[in-house]
């Protein structure tokens, strides 16, 4: 059973990315704001039908007011110095071709966040709203997940804001975005044992990044698919606190316009593990799988300092690629 709070926008947790640029990722700091006070009665959405599709029979969603959460506690996780063993969270990836992109069931304007603890069946209705459609940074995400949560069937349409934003372990399942706004989803655990998991879907049209890496912890995209975008994945640059972070990416097609599949910041040791992955329209390889950075906590532009598999920091062989 999924609860579920119309916030009143605030951005939630952690530090905000820095990295904004699709190559390298730069930019000012999110602004820090103070929630507002939400209304004083329930508010009904009630999803409308969309385009060429019969209107859904799933209840009206009932969200409650929010004041907006406490900040939480300082992160004790400190980062290492070398890379450490990557895990393989999450269940195993499946074989085969992708579903194709899922047609919508109806409509759900969203004014502000809305809060998920437990899990959240979005019936495919596309979800969108929030802010304007713009990638500046520091916006609010569509959905803020707590740790344990799980959205899934979800279409995120445009305006998609900052997507989702998980503050712990989540699982993200057959969450489609259609048009990216600043990121699809970033994770934003207190831990470095969460993990936060992306199983199905799919995303296109971001400009930057798909998939934003802020806390400690371990992210695994598999059974997943990307056209049109600058990084899948990005182990945050230059966060005002940085940790050692791990990626898993399995069973993923990746069709091009594209730029990187990971960023991974070397110096605080995050790793990155490549299977099964396709990639689809790049005769001339132009999408690079794994860069390597130095990252910073200062705010400024992270420096690249390589590509390519080298078996500590970016972990793949050349038959985990196929190109078609």
């Amino acid at each position: 059973m999924a609860t579920l709070a119309l916030g009143a926008g605030t951005l939630f947790a952690g530090c905000q990315p820095f990295d904004g640029t699709p190559v390298g990722g730069g930019g000012a700091p999110a602004p820090t704001s103070s929630p507002t006070a939400g209304p004083t009665a329930p508010v009904t959405q009630t999803p409308t039908a969309g385009p060429g599709s019969p209107s859904p029979s799933a209840p009206p969603v009932t969200a409650t007011p929010s004041a907006g959460p406490s900040a939480p506690a300082s992160p004790t996780t400190a980062p290492t110095a070398g890379p450490t063993t990557s895990a393989s969270p999450g269940a195993p990836a499946s074989q085969g071709p992708l579903p194709s992109w899922p047609r919508a069931t109806a409509d759900v304007d969203v004014s502000s966040t809305i809060s998920v603890t437990g899990t959240f069946d979005g019936g495919l209705r596309r979800y969108s709203g929030v802010s304007d459609g713009g990638q500046e940074e520091g916006q609010d995400p569509i959905f803020e997940v707590a740790d344990g949560g799980t959205v899934q069937n979800v279409i995120i349409g445009s305006p998609a804001a900052d997507g989702i934003h998980c503050k712990g372990t989540c699982t993200l399942r057959n969450v489609w975005w259609e048009d990216v706004g600043e990121d699809a989803a970033t994770f934003r655990g207190m831990s470095a044992a969460q993990t936060m998991t992306i199983d199905g879907g799919g995303a296109r049209g971001a400009s930057d990044k798909v998939f934003q890496h802020n806390g400690p912890g371990t992210m695994v995209i598999q059974n997943f698919q990307v056209q049109d975008f600058g990084k899948l994945y990005r182990s945050c640059g230059n966060c005002s606190k940085q940790y050692a972070r791990h990626v898993v990416v399995r069973n993923v097609t990746v069709t091009a316009p594209g730029k990187t599949l990971v960023g991974v910041n070397t110096n605080y040791g995050d790793s990155a593990q490549l299977s099964g992955v396709t990639i689809v329209g790049d005769s001339s390889r132009k999408i690079s799988i794994c860069d390597r950075y130095t990252g910073n906590s200062s705010g400024s532009e992270p420096t690249k300092t390589g590509s390519g598999a080298d078996g500590t920091y970016c972990r793949y062989t050349p038959s985990d690629i196929a190109y078609r």
